[in-house]
C-alpha cells in the first residue's frame, strides 16, 4: 500500500494525534516514516515604529525554534522506533510551510502525507490561511488529514 509516509508536525496537541495515527498506520502496513517540522524564519520589520531586533538576536531566536523542531521530530523518531517503525527526523527552515511539506514529500519519495487540521472556518481561515488546504489542493500524492 504505502511504503514511506511523511508526517508533518508542529508539536501541538492536535499534530501529536496525527503523529500517533501515522505511526500506527506505518506499523500496521510495514511502512517507513519521515517526521517533518517546518521552522518559520523570524519576521524582520523595517517599517517605521516597528521594533528592531539585532541580527544576533534573530539568529538566536531562529536557533531556539530549530532546536525545538529537532526535539519534536527526534521524539517522533523515538516513538516510531519503539513501535518497530523506521523513521527519519527532518527539520526544514522556511516561511512556506505547505510548500515545504510538498517538497519534502517529493524529496524523500513519500507516497502519503499525514497531517492535522485545526479546522478553522470563516474569517479565521481567511485571515490565517490553511496550510492543510494548500497541501490538499497541490499534492500529487494522497493526504490523510486528522482533526
Amino acid at each position: 500500500m504505502y511504503e514511506r509516509i511523511l508526517i508533518a508536525t508542529d508539536g501541538s496537541t492536535l499534530s501529536k494525534k496525527a503523529v500517533r495515527s501515522g505511526i500506527e498506520l506505518a506499523s500496521s502496513i510495514g511502512a517507513e516514516i519521515v517526521a517533518l517540522y517546518v521552522v518559520a524564519r523570524y519576521p524582520v520589520s523595517y517599517f517605521e515604529g516597528g521594533a528592531t531586533i539585532s541580527m544576533p538576536d534573530v539568529a538566536r531566536i531562529e536557533k531556539q525554534w530549530a532546536d525545538k523542531g529537532q526535539a519534536v521530530v527526534d521524539a517522533v523518531q523515538q516513538t516510531a522506533k519503539a513501535q518497530g517503525v523506521t523513521a527519519k527526523a527532518v527539520v526544514v527552515r522556511s516561511d512556506l510551510v505547505a510548500e515545504s511539506i510538498l517538497s519534502a514529500a517529493k524529496k524523500h519519495k513519500c507516497d502519503l502525507v499525514v497531517m492535522a487540521s485545526h479546522g478553522r472556518r470563516g474569517l479565521k481561515r481567511i485571515l490565517l490561511g490553511s496550510e492543510t488546504q494548500h497541501v490538499l489542493t497541490h499534492s500529487s500524492i494522497p493526504v490523510l488529514v486528522l482533526r
